[in-house]
């Protein structure tokens, strides 16, 4: 059943806000768990929202990978996944993800989970939600490491540009 949409865009702006803002403070003081708080709120409406099996999956999947990501934050815990797994990188969703520490490795997933749902989710507000929670996990990487997000923006435009030609 739909989920009703009379507040939605309310919601929907409310949470672009936060988002931005805790993308502005995690950027102006390096701080990315200000980036985790702030897409807290569009990830759990994002949950709500979506009503697919592989989109409720994705969903779920996000604010699971954030949460676990605010929580390693918290604690310092950096572990390189490259290491552990003795490889450089693993396939999510049929795209893939350049394993490091695990802290870089989380808004990668949340970014490419994000892509997935601007794809697969026919709402106009749960494509919203996509578009912000990927502008948001953006952010985050930019703050965990600057020369990343140029990587993933290359890889990501060179992916949707396959995919249109």
């Amino acid at each position: 059943m739909a989920k009703p949409t009379k507040h939605a865009p309310k919601i929907c702006w409310a949470t672009t806000i936060v988002m931005a803002i805790g993308a502005l403070a995690a950027l102006l003081t390096e701080q990315p768990m200000w980036g985790v708080v702030g897409l807290l709120p569009a990830t759990i409406y994002q949950v709500y929202r979506t009503e697919g099996e592989s989109t409720t999956w994705a969903s779920w999947a996000m604010l699971g990978v954030l949460v676990l990501l605010g929580a390693l934050l918290l604690l310092g815990v950096d572990v390189d996944l490259s290491t552990l797994l003795g490889r450089s990188s693993e396939t999510v969703a049929g795209y893939e993800v350049p394993l490091g520490p695990i802290t870089m490795v989380g808004p990668v997933v949340m970014a490419v989970l994000s892509m997935i749902l601007i794809a697969r989710t026919r709402g106009r507000f749960t494509k919203w939600l996509a578009v912000v929670i990927l502008v948001g996990s953006g952010a985050l990487i930019y703050v965990l490491d600057p020369a990343a997000l140029g990587h993933w923006f290359s890889e990501a435009l060179r992916l949707g540009l396959r995919r249109l030609g």
